[in-house]
């Protein structure tokens, strides 16, 4: 595999974005495929727009209000991993066309409901939508070479995560063109048609790889597979968060009286059972790890996988975190109405356009992606301690630009994460994305509850810890193998396996360069 042992210039990097406004090969593929994420986050995000018009037509009190916001990401947590598992089997392709049909049933059940109940269980449902961006991650990295697989991912990131703030400023048009009372239900109903059309056309508009290079697969299903006997035993102990969560939200919905306790009660006990499940599962798939079956060339570092955790879980999960509090942030501390402090706050969220795309850009170019993140993440703990500074001494008009400053490191240390995730092991690379964006939502969940029981200064700096801690933790990670190689990525012993499995007896191994070629739309490989 060709490595460029200077991977890239600035002039390298300005023909690259430039090259974004292709619509041909490998870019074709992005961009339908950033849609596909934009419009996932505009179906999962639609709630919002329309959170006091519902609560005041249905009768819902302001606890239950804000039950159903937590249940829009409940689910998403466990989701991300078994989506994770579920592309590397079965592709990008047809995974993420199944989530976006899969949206319009929960999606139209919400949108005609009347009853909380109702309201709870299509919230529920719909979370799973929201982990549809690990998909991607597994699909645009099937189509770019490591040299310019941050640029990539951080377009379909950025571009993609745009979609929550254009459901908040389109579907109140939407409902108001529609007009009267049901404007809503009109608004949101349509968001779910739109992404089950858009379905259908990605099922049949792209394909998981280019022509002539085989999907890599798992060796074995049903847990990420690790190749070394301490990795078996680190995956064990990162399992025990994504599962410590569900018990957080149970919690926090119990707290405010919306299940009784033997309900509550229950719900820890399924969590526990589905933790031993996981844990029996980690150890069954991996025994061949644990007997010290796999070859050394075919080892990656599982501490790696471990700081990638943390650093999605102080970018992603202070992202996610802090949007939800800004606007009562900035209408508390200065006294702005609701519009002008939403207007205000919404800066942090636009930032993503650009933020996140240059996050991977800065990956690809400034020679080693270890040191580009832990640089990032700097900068993570510089703003959160900055945004912790601020108060009602400070011009409002300040504050912004403080909250965009931070903002950037936030967004941009997502796209540098991203930028190493599909580059750890190509076969697994779609659980890794899964478990990776998991602690995303474990942050988020993490700091708001972090939230109820400190002032906002105190916020700000436990985000900073947060970004300390994954600073630190960065120093262990592993440069990936060929980070900056110009050809495509391919897990030459995965080839070897699969070349004697009958299922994959089909695919052709190889690699090709700048994968510009496309099959017909009809030429689907799985």
């Amino acid at each position: 595999m060709t490595t460029d042992t200077h991977p890239n210039s600035a002039s390298q990097a300005a023909s690259r974005v430039k090259g974004l406004w292709s619509f041909r090969g490998k870019y074709r593929i992005l961009h339908l495929t950033w849609f596909a994420f934009f419009l996932s986050f505009v179906v999962w995000f639609n709630f919002a727009p329309f959170a006091n018009t519902i609560a005041e037509q249905v009768g819902l009190t302001a606890d239950q209000k804000k039950t159903i916001g937590l249940c829009n990401v409940a689910l998403t947590v466990p989701a991300r991993i078994f989506i994770g598992m579920a592309l590397d089997r079965w592709g990008p392709r047809r995974v993420y066309a199944t989530i976006l049909m899969f949206a319009v049933i929960p999606n139209t059940i919400f949108a005609l409901s009347s009853s909380f109940e109702t309201l709870v269980f299509s919230r529920l449902a719909l979370s799973v939508v929201g982990a549809g961006f690990v998909v991607g991650i597994r699909m645009v990295s099937e189509w770019f070479p490591p040299s310019e697989v941050g640029t990539a991912e951080g377009v379909y990131g950025g571009w993609g995560n745009f979609g929550s703030a254009a459901a908040a400023f389109s579907l109140p048009t939407i409902a108001a063109l529609f007009g009267g009372d049901d404007g809503w239900r009109y608004a949101i109903l349509l968001t779910g048609v739109i992404a089950a059309a858009y379905g259908l056309f990605y099922l049949r508009a792209v394909t998981d790889t280019p022509d002539g290079v085989s999907y890599a697969r798992p060796r074995r299903q049903g847990a990420l597979e690790v190749t070394s006997r301490g990795g078996v035993w680190g995956l064990a102990a990162l399992t025990v968060p994504l599962n410590a969560i569900l018990g957080v939200i149970a919690w926090r919905i119990w707290r405010v009286d919306v299940i009784t306790t033997p309900v509550f009660i229950g719900v820890l006990a399924a969590v526990a059972a589905l933790l031993i499940i996981q844990e029996i599962a980690v150890f069954r798939v991996n025994k061949p790890a644990l007997a010290g079956e796999y070859r050394e060339s075919d080892q990656y570092p599982l501490r790696s996988v471990a700081v990638l955790c943390l650093a999605y879980f102080a970018t992603f999960g202070s992202e996610l975190a802090v949007v939800s509090m800004l606007p009562t942030f900035f209408e508390d501390t200065w006294g702005l109405n609701t519009t002008l402090a939403g207007i205000a706050a919404s800066g942090f969220a636009f930032m993503n356009l650009a933020s996140r795309p240059a996050g991977g850009i800065m990956s690809d170019v400034l020679g080693s992606r270890k040191r580009t993140l832990s640089a990032l993440l700097v900068g993570l703990l510089v703003g959160y301690v900055l945004l912790s500074t601020m108060g009602s001494a400070w011009p409002w008009a300040l504050a912004i630009a403080a909250c965009m400053f931070c903002s950037f490191f936030v967004q941009a240390g997502e796209g540098a994460v991203y930028a190493i995730v599909p580059l750890v092991k190509k076969r697994v690379s779609g659980q890794v994305a899964g478990m990776a964006g998991a602690y995303g939502n474990v942050g988020a969940i993490t700091f708001l509850t972090v939230g109820l029981f400190v002032s906002d200064r105190v916020f700000f700096l436990t985000i900073a810890v947060a970004a300390a801690v994954a600073f630190l933790a960065s120093h262990f990670m592993v440069e990936p193998a060929d980070s900056f190689a110009t050809e495509l990525l391919v897990d030459h012993e995965a080839d070897e396996t699969d070349l004697t499995h009958p299922e994959h007896a089909h695919a052709h191994p190889g690699s090709i360069g700048d994968a510009d070629g496309l099959a017909p739309a009809g030429a689907h490989r799985s």
